[in-house]
């Protein structure tokens, strides 16, 4: 098929790659909401194109946050690992530094949350419904008390593990 015979607007495709999307994330808002929208969940508002700690109008649309769906579907966006002799020696200062980090990132990004905090055999796991607040916990933890730190992202699930030992 020669360039001439081409409908206006396509273009030739290369059979030997795949194309791939852009960002496949189900829990990503598909679209535009209506505004405003509020979360029966947890309250926050969608407003001007993004979630919102604001006072809840009248009439509002109500769906699931992204934060809401993620904890009702129990799938974590981050896994925060901590291990090790120190971990056990000094367990709830790390842990009241964790809980500090997360509720500075909430007043400004109500999407990003501590899903649970388990004991584990190796240590402690920490669930987050956003791959930022993970990464922000790992640097916190790692900033106030050295240690090893490792992250591993998974572009395809858009899943984040951080790994930290001291």
């Amino acid at each position: 098929m020669t360039k001439q015979s081409q409908p206006a607007g396509f273009h030739a495709i290369r059979r030997d790659r795949l194309l791939q999307e852009a960002e496949h994330d189900t829990y990503k808002t598909k679209g535009k909401l209506p505004e405003p929208t509020v979360c029966p969940g947890c309250g926050a508002v969608f407003h001007a194109g993004r979630w919102q700690w604001l006072d809840k109008p009248k009439d509002a649309h109500q769906t699931n946050c992204p934060a809401c769906h993620r904890v009702h579907d129990h799938f974590p966006a981050g896994y925060v690992s901590l291990a090790g002799d120190f971990l056990v020696a000094h367990e709830q200062e790390i842990l009241q530094l964790i809980r500090h980090h997360e509720a500075q990132e909430k007043k400004n990004h109500p999407l990003q949350r501590i899903m649970a905090i388990e004991k584990t055999e190796h240590g402690t796991l920490v669930t987050t419904t956003d791959i930022h607040l993970a990464r922000g916990i790992g640097d916190a933890v790692h900033h106030a008390y050295q240690g090893e730190l490792a992250f591993h992202y998974n572009p395809e699930q858009s899943l984040l593990r951080v790994n930290w030992s001291r």
